[in-house]
């Protein structure tokens, strides 16, 4: 083996010039560079200047010395500079009770004097490839930490001080930092995802990927090849290896969107999934073990979930050990100022709009309005406001709220007759806007994918 073989950059600190040149002369035929340091307090400085993987340390300095009390001294320096770093210890007078003490604070493994050289280079060896494997994890991990928050949607804030949400933020404050599975319930629009994220950010797998699943967009002839991936060759069309969403959320959560729509026998496998924490991809015979905290939500109501014939009551044991249901937007009018001043600032900053605030009126209209659509209609809303408005003040006509009211006329049948045109209208501009994607457009409308098909079914869309 040479040097171009191996690689490596190798720091060995030790104040017995014996083995400094030792260790040299071996350790330079197997790696890339070795460095040699008699006094300790040389450390900070060659770790600035080199890019080592392995450090090889004396456990004791100057003559009398036996209580590798420097050597733990110097490991935690070390370590505190870089964590990283392979600290392997050398040791002529360490006990075992040293020895653990050094893994204990940190150390990789050690190597007693006089050294065998076999030994020697296979445990530099070993060491090598662990630094390489943690430098790759980390910038992983920063990526990953980029990707996320790239991800995560603009005014992606819970606002809401109302009694009903502090219940709801509480809630999460508990259930975060465990690896509880949670059920997050409550209708279209009321922010779901936006309590699932906040979850997994106050985890312990904050830094790990958050995946979310559309459950409602899969169709069910490809949810195992989604959820659990497939290998090339399994089916037609399956040209290459495909990596399933347990899988890519390995380490992370993963955030089951939609769930209470699941088909049974889909849920049966999904089931099989959680219990056993296995996943076979689609044309393999091997399973492969997962570590992926689940978060579902559904504007399925539970009584419902808890109807047997429409969902597994094992499969809902297994996902509610925590459950959260966040409230409609009409069932906190509280919050719907906040709320709105929030989107106010984000589209009059993102339309370069000049400041706008709301009048009097269109504060009283806020807080007066249903809100079918909740949230997200809230938001659609402030936004259109902000783009049609020319003055600095939205009135409550700008919000153009009457129009999606369904007031009372006096004429009900002209009444219905007007709703029937309208919703026919917004269906088929919803349905426009997203390419006749279902799942969105029903999403957008505050709609299930199956209330959707029906309304479209009736008015021919």
């Amino acid at each position: 083996m040479t040097s171009s073989d191996n690689g490596g950059s190798i720091l060995v600190v030790d104040d017995d010039d014996d083995i400094l040149t030792a260790g040299r002369m071996l350790l330079r035929r197997q790696f890339a560079e070795v460095v040699t340091c008699r006094r300790p307090a040389d450390i900070p400085g060659l770790l600035k200047q080199h890019d080592f993987d392995v450090v090889l340390l004396d456990m004791n300095f100057g003559p009398g010395e036996s209580s590798g009390q420097q050597g733990f001294e110097w490991l935690e320096k070390i370590l505190d500079i870089d964590a990283t770093l392979v600290v392997i210890m050398i040791t002529a007078h360490g006990s075992v009770d040293t020895v653990v003490e050094a893994m204990k604070r940190g150390a990789t493994d050690f190597v007693a004097k006089p050294w065998q050289n076999e030994k020697i280079v296979a445990t530099v060896s070993t060491g090598v490839q662990l630094h390489r494997s943690r430098v790759e994890a980390q910038s992983l991990r920063q990526a990953n930490r980029v990707l996320v928050e790239a991800a995560a949607p603009a005014g992606n804030a819970i606002i809401g001080d109302s009694v009903q949400m502090r219940q709801v933020l509480s809630i999460i404050e508990r259930a975060a930092p465990t690896d509880a599975n949670v059920l997050i319930l409550g209708e279209n629009g009321t922010g779901k995802e936006l309590v699932a994220r906040e979850l997994h950010r106050q985890s312990n797998r904050a830094e790990q990927v958050f995946l979310t699943v559309d459950l409602g967009s899969i169709s069910e002839s490809l949810f195992e090849s989604e959820l659990f991936g497939h290998k090339r060759g399994a089916f037609t069309g399956a040209d290459d290896d495909r990596t399933g969403r347990f899988q890519a959320a390995d380490g992370g959560t993963l955030f089951l969107d939609e769930i209470g729509n699941l088909a049974l026998h889909l849920q049966a496998k999904l089931l099989r999934v959680l219990q056993e924490r296995k996943v076979t991809a689609v044309g393999s015979d091997k399973s492969q073990s997962i570590d992926v905290r689940i978060i579902a939500a559904t504007n399925v109501a539970l009584p419902t979930l808890r109807d047997k014939d429409h969902f597994r009551p094992d499969l809902l044991f297994r996902l509610n050990t925590v459950e959260i249901t966040v409230p409609p937007l009409r069932g906190r009018r509280d919050d719907i100022l906040p709320i709105a001043q929030h989107y106010l600032a984000i589209y009059s900053r993102k339309y370069g709009a000049s400041v706008k605030t709301f009048s009097t009126a269109a504060e009283s209209a806020l807080i007066a309005y249903e809100w079918p659509g909740n949230v997200r209609a809230l938001r659609h809303a402030i936004e259109r406001a902000v783009i049609l408005c020319q003055e600095n003040v939205l009135e409550a006509d700008d919000l153009q709220l009457i129009h999606a009211a369904a007031a009372p006329l006096a004429d009900q049948r002209s009444t219905a007759l007007n709703l029937d045109q309208v919703e026919k209208e917004t269906i088929s501009a919803a349905l426009r806007r997203h390419g006749f994607n279902i799942s969105h457009a029903a999403r957008e409308l505050g709609l299930t994918r199956a209330s959707l098909y029906r309304r479209m079914e009736k008015h021919g869309l």
